[in-house]
């Protein structure tokens, strides 16, 4: 599944994918196959992402932050 607000909070925030990389002490093509689909990250690393950029692991799947649905 490709990370859409990982992504967009990366570029959002003007870091390059090898300062992310390096501050979470993972490669820089780790976090490519992560932001593209092609590998998905494991709970720790998600909460260490979302954590670093402030947003909800919702938020860095989807590219919004959780909604709640409507019950009827």
């Amino acid at each position: 599944m490709r990370m859409i607000g990982l992504q967009n909070i990366r570029k959002l925030k003007k870091y390059s994918q090898q300062k992310v990389a390096m501050e979470l002490s993972i490669s820089r093509e780790a976090l490519s196959y992560y932001e593209n689909g092609q590998r998905s990250p494991d709970v720790d690393m998600l909460l260490r992402l979302s954590a670093y950029f402030n947003v909800s692991i919702d938020y860095l799947i989807t590219g919004k932050e959780f909604e709640e649905r409507k019950k009827g």
